[in-house]
């Protein structure tokens, strides 16, 4: 049963006697006089759907709370601990004096409810909705996209805690598991506690020994579990299990597997799973020279107002939430034309295709060319037809554009002989046979966005609107943000959603958010 604020502060009312000692426009302030207005009763509604029972602490209190709490980058226990001590909280949420708050427990149970509810992210929608208010987007036409890594909440497992700990969570979660395991593995008590084997570290042939017997447990295990449906919790244990079980290990090497012995991988497998406990953070490669365990969240940032108007964020791995992919998800709500700017991440020539077909601007950046001799000749140096199927290079040799099979996938030209002897040839290719271009199906689209590149206005552009979203990526990780809290894509998603409405909130503060006569508006301060 949802609860309400009906019942009024605890003693004193902190907004009635402090007003004065809070600043006027500040996130505290907004929040007190504007609560009911920002997060109404009736946002809440499908979250509480019972009529019957212990009401609810006030939604719209606890989603005061969550905004204030992720805007200072704070824990559950120092958020409750804030609201008890700090009178701008007290204001903020339209506690009394003498009001104690509630336990750090509520803020889980209220955010679990949130994340299963049909809008996980309603804060985000209801400030987002105030922006659509304000109009302070009519006209805007332009939005930068970016990405950035948030590390993983968990420590990254080996080998063998990840295989001890997918056993023991079967043994615990499935029907029979526990007997299952008792009955048919060997090389580790599973049952008496968590904790690695205790072996020789040190000694080669006992690491060897012993990731071989725990793999063969695992094979055995997933072997001859009780045949029988599975519920959710179940069914991930099992998962998780065969996934530890085949993603770092190989035969060994006088083996085929077929007689059951194993070793640790030479090689780290794609979309490795890091930790049994937080089964979807993966390995994040942000550049070549980064690394990071976690996740990786998206933003969509107007430069001018520096408001977000989309984020989401998912695992690193695989290539269902690259860059480019995401890009199509971050747009997807506006309406009309936009001048979309972005790095070389969101330049894959389909995504480009995608947001050109949808009438935007595309001002990402291509990825530069590789020459075949470094500060040689590139791809662009030669002149393409791929229409009368020609290749004309530097020095004016012109050769076909062949098509193999007929598919048009890939069509290569070869210059063979025509590069012996030729003046060019050391900038050119270190090919014996002398230099032969790929020409794949996008080549055109993707020169065209090299050109369109080097024009001075599309720099300007570039250079002038790009640069600010790595503001917004700021704002984002500030106050300890980098490192989530949580565990799973759920969780984390609905936080940062969360985030970027406290973040826009703030904004719009700062520009002068005003409530009259039941409409937002922006009115700037007086200097």
């Amino acid at each position: 049963m949802q609860g309400n604020e009906a019942h009024g502060p605890v003693g004193p009312d902190v907004w009635q006697i402090c007003r004065e000692l809070i600043p006027e426009r500040s996130v505290f302030a907004f929040l007190a006089e504007h609560r009911e207005a920002l997060f109404p009763a009736g946002m809440f509604a499908d979250m509480y759907p019972s009529p019957n029972g212990r009401p609810s602490y006030p939604p719209q209190v606890l989603s005061t709370v969550l905004v204030l709490q992720v805007l200072n980058g704070l824990s559950d226990a120092e958020a409750v601990q804030e609201l008890r001590c700090d009178l701008r909280w007290k204001a903020a949420c339209g506690l009394g004096l003498l009001d104690g708050g509630f336990d750090p427990s509520l803020l889980t149970y209220f955010r679990r409810r949130l994340q299963h509810s049909r809008d996980p992210h309603r804060v985000f929608t209801a400030v987002r909705q105030v922006v659509e208010a304000t109009g302070i987007l009519r006209g805007r036409r332009r939005r930068a996209l970016d990405s950035t890594v948030f590390e993983d909440a968990v420590a990254t497992q080996d080998t063998v805690t990840q295989l001890v700990s997918a056993i023991r969570r079967v043994a615990r979660e499935v029907p029979g598991g526990a007997g299952t395991v008792k009955t048919w593995c060997t090389g580790h008590d599973y049952l008496s506690g968590p904790g690695k084997p205790k072996i020789a570290w040190d000694d080669e042939k006992a690491r060897a020994e012993l990731v071989d017997a725990l793999v063969t447990d695992a094979i055995a295990v997933l072997a001859r579990l009780p045949d029988q449906e599975l519920g959710e919790r179940a069914a991930n244990a099992v998962g998780i299990l065969a996934l530890v079980a085949g993603q770092d290990v190989e035969p060994a090497e006088d083996s085929d597997g077929s007689d059951g012995r194993w070793r640790i991988a030479r090689r780290t497998a794609a979309n490795r799973m890091l930790s049994t406990i937080d089964p979807e953070a993966r390995h994040i490669h942000k550049t070549t020279h980064r690394q990071a365990d976690g996740f990786k969240g998206h933003l969509a940032f107007e430069p001018e107002t520096g408001l977000f108007t989309a984020v989401a964020l998912h695992p690193a791995g695989g290539t269902d939430h690259t860059e480019g992919t995401v890009a199509l998800e971050l747009l997807a709500d506006e309406t009309g034309p936009l001048d979309v700017f972005g790095d070389t991440a969101y330049s894959g020539h389909h995504y480009r295709a995608v947001l050109t077909e949808a009438g935007h601007r595309v001002f990402c950046k291509p990825a530069p060319l590789k020459p075949a001799v470094p500060g040689g000749f590139t791809l662009d140096d030669f002149r393409i037809d791929t229409t009368a199927a020609t290749v004309t290079c530097p020095v004016g040799h012109t050769v076909p554009l062949g098509d193999p099979a007929g598919q048009r996938l890939q069509r290569k030209a070869f210059f063979g002989e025509l590069c012996t002897g030729c003046s060019l040839r050391p900038r050119c290719t270190k090919n014996k046979l002398g230099r032969i271009l790929t020409i794949r199906p996008h080549h055109a689209r993707q020169a065209a966005a090299r050109r369109a590149a080097t024009d001075p206005d599309w720099q300007a552009a570039y250079r002038r609107w790009r640069p600010p979203v790595e503001r917004g990526v700021a704002w984002l990780v500030a106050h300890g943000n980098r490192r989530l809290r949580y565990l799973g894509t759920l969780k984390n998603d609905t936080w940062l959603h969360t985030r970027a409405a406290a973040l826009n909130l703030r904004r719009l503060i700062n520009l002068g958010l005003t409530r009259a006569n039941g409409t937002w508006a922006l009115t700037p301060a007086t200097p």
